[in-house]
């Protein structure tokens, strides 16, 4: 699936390798920026679409005729626990389908992009967001012809495949484009930079757009998607060009063509079973700091997965609309915007300007100071959150949790370190460079946290809404980043 991870794999001429990484760098961010806007577009409206049917629903049962006129219900009405409850558990319900599908294919995908190309596979992934978009957009329109259930039959074609094969291309490129630390790490602020902000300007957006029409939002992540069809076609897809055997085996585990799924084995199941015992392996083959990455990876996933109850949080704990909850959430991505794009790489670039003779050492014990004062702010940003009794307190909160928003680009900085990288001696024999492989390995890893975090933080918050404690979620995730600075401390650098 690694295509264009692919394609930089293999030696290039001096000049083209200074020019490509520059076009190669715009391409991923454009991708990047029309497939998380269209998903950032879903969420807010998806929850009132979800809401409007739940009150109008319970207000039908209950039938009181001041609130009940000409089938409009004012949104401040349907704030009640028992209508919040159930929101929470639709959209946890969506969210953990999306993953499961998502997760549980991405093997198997491989082996579609080994035959059919990578960016047949890219082409795919649009195909489960584009039905989700409509699908909301049906099921939300055609209210008397459809019940609210079958809204959870949107997220069913994730099977073809996800955030985890998408975001696998995504960090394996930008790990690819430069041999040199800084420039890498900035690329990753770069890449998380655009993820944050279409992630909270799209609430914003989408906020605005459902004023005038509640579907609006969908209509225009649906266009996105569209653009992005193009988008991939401009990426380089080696899949059809018949590689060295060499090149063969430096090239990202999940797309590899040393693992191709032979077609003469009656069963697809042993080659699944193969390529996990390879990721077994190249695991193994690392020193113990890996294992405390992907770890660290597994627990800040699982924490942040808060961010997804951001939105029916404030509408439900300060009585906001969704479209008001948007706007706020937006602003929070000033923030987010402006520590990834201006001030992480500002910081990077002065660490490399220190002298020719840093070594690569320095810069990692620099990634690991960094990645824990992130994980300091995160766990303060939560306790914040989970506290704030009023708008006023929780504003400066999102924006203290937001300073944690860097985490990945020190974390991710640190996967290519040789306090991370095994050994000549360890390295497995079919696998002579492992560490193109990993960031498939650190994206299933994050999905898998994921995956545990939306039915739990859903879980959390019903039975907050329940208690009256809105608030524990945002405190289980402070708990679990406390857990990972934890993990985080057993990293050694050299």
């Amino acid at each position: 699936m690694d295509d264009v991870r692919d394609g930089a794999s293999v030696p290039l001429p001096a000049a083209r390798r200074h020019s490509r990484p520059r076009l190669a760098i715009l391409a991923l961010l454009a991708l990047i920026l029309l497939t998380g806007l269209s998903a950032s577009l879903y969420q807010l409206p998806l929850n009132r679409v979800i809401e409007r049917r739940l009150c109008r629903e319970y207000y039908r049962t209950h039938d009181p005729p001041n609130l009940f006129q000409d089938g409009i219900i004012d949104e401040k009405h349907c704030k009640l626990d028992a209508i919040q409850q159930s929101l929470a558990w639709y959209v946890g319900i969506m969210e953990t389908l999306w993953i499961v599908g998502d997760f549980v294919m991405t093997i198997p995908l491989s082996f579609v992009a080994e035959k059919y190309g990578r960016r047949t596979v890219l082409w795919l992934n649009l195909v489960p967001r584009i039905f989700l978009l409509s699908w909301a957009t049906v099921v939300g329109y055609f209210e008397e012809a459809l019940p609210l259930k079958a809204i959870v039959a949107g997220p069913t074609l994730s099977v073809l495949g996800g955030n985890c094969v998408l975001n696998s291309i995504v960090y394996a490129l930008a790990a690819s484009l430069t041999d040199d630390n800084v420039v890498r790490a900035t690329y990753f602020s770069w890449t998380n930079a655009v993820s944050y902000v279409v992630t909270f300007v799209g609430p914003g957006l989408a906020g605005a757009t459902m004023t005038l029409n509640l579907f609006l939002p969908f209509l225009i992540g649906i266009c996105l998607l569209l653009l992005a069809i193009p988008t991939i076609a401009l990426l380089v897809d080696p899949a059809h060009v018949p590689p060295a055997s060499e090149d063969e085996q430096r090239r990202p585990l999940i797309s590899s063509p040393t693992l191709k799924a032979q077609t003469a084995r009656a069963s697809l199941l042993k080659p699944i079973i193969e390529r996990f015992h390879t990721l077994h392996s190249i695991v193994r083959s690392h020193p113990r700091n890996l294992t405390l990455l992907l770890i660290s990876f597994f627990l800040t996933a699982l924490a942040s997965s808060d961010t997804s109850l951001l939105a029916q949080y404030i509408s439900k704990r300060y009585h906001w609309e969704f479209a008001s909850a948007g706007y706020l959430l937006s602003a929070k991505a000033i923030v987010n915007f402006t520590l990834l794009t201006f001030v992480v790489p500002g910081i990077l670039r002065a660490r490399g300007l220190q002298g020719p003779t840093q070594s690569p050492s320095l810069s990692d014990r620099d990634n690991v100071r960094y990645a824990r004062i992130c994980l300091v702010i995160s766990v303060l940003g939560a306790l914040a959150i989970s506290v704030a009794v009023t708008v006023w307190l929780l504003f400066p909160s999102l924006l203290l949790y937001s300073l944690g928003s860097a985490l990945p680009v020190f974390t991710l900085g640190l996967l290519k370190s040789p306090s991370v990288s095994p050994k000549d001696s360890d390295r497995p024999a079919n696998s002579p460079d492992p560490e193109t492989h990993i960031f498939s390995i650190v994206m299933m890893v994050k999905i898998l946290g994921s995956l545990v975090g939306a039915p739990l933080m859903a879980a959390l918050w019903v039975r907050g809404i329940a208690t009256g404690a809105l608030g524990v979620p945002y405190l289980v995730s402070a708990a679990l980043y406390v857990t990972a600075i934890v993990v985080f401390a057993g990293i050694r650098v050299r």
